[in-house]
């Protein structure tokens, strides 16, 4: 797994940028209540889409949360006074505090199934009634386009999903919250190259294929002999689900 104290200097650079985070604020918001005034940003990384989601909503006031101390130090540079270093499954928040909380490309990361229900009951302990929680879900499927990479990464070990839509909308529903909406979103600048995909190979972005591992050897070859190594191959295209908790509870 990425050492996210370390992804930061790179993070925003390898996962398509400004274009990436304009893309998920503006699908997040569409998906938020319009007359909402406090936001919290669960793993929140460098900040890149929380500052988007403040800009793009005047008035309104963005709280971002991040356990890696290398991403927190990239966020707070741009939400001076604003970001938190803290764990999901803990926030240091109290009960009821916000409108609205996202968690965009967290829930993936959990170490176990119980890690990922903790931080969406967490993100929902700290919504007011009426409010609304806003989140990726399947990450990892979002990357598979039909390319000629996914084909040849098909065959990988695969690991747990820990954000399995169904398995977030029981998580909710567990901790109060009801449906309240789905979108999708296109992430801007990310589609893969094989020798891009080469390289986040051997620096440990698949997670069943250590850096070194022979198995993650053999994949490599196979990666660099497909054609037009450095053209990327379409963008990803994630999935947002939000959940609303009812007025009254």
């Amino acid at each position: 797994m990425l050492d996210y104290d370390e992804e930061a200097e790179r993070y925003d650079a390898s996962r398509g940028g400004e274009p990436r985070a304009d893309a998920a604020a503006r699908a997040v918001l569409g998906l938020l209540p319009p007359d909402i005034r406090d936001l919290l940003d669960v793993g929140c990384g460098t900040g890149i889409v929380t500052r988007r989601i403040a800009g793009r909503r005047p008035g309104l006031r963005v709280t971002g949360v991040d356990l890696a101390a290398g991403m927190a130090r990239r966020a707070a540079a741009r939400l001076p006074g604003a970001v938190v270093r803290a764990d999901s499954r803990r926030l240091p928040f109290p009960d009821a505090r916000f409108d609205a909380v996202t968690s965009v490309w967290l829930l993936h990361l959990a170490p176990s199934a119980e890690d990922a229900r903790a931080a969406v009951a967490e993100c929902a302990r700290v919504l007011r009634p009426g409010g609304v929680y806003v989140t990726t879900v399947d990450k990892g499927a979002s990357h598979n386009v039909g390319s000629d990479i996914d084909a040849v990464l098909a065959s990988r070990p695969r690991g747990p999903v820990r954000d399995a839509e169904d398995a977030v909308a029981g998580y909710a529903a567990e901790a109060g919250l009801v449906p309240a909406g789905r979108d999708r979103f296109r992430g801007r600048g990310q589609g893969r190259s094989p020798r891009r995909t080469i390289a986040d190979l051997r620096r440990g972005w698949f997670m069943t294929l250590p850096p070194g591992d022979p198995l993650a050897e053999d994949f490599a070859a196979r990666l660099a002999a497909l054609p037009d190594q450095d053209r990327p191959r379409p963008d990803p295209v994630f999935t947002l689900r939000a959940f609303r908790r009812p007025a009254g509870t």
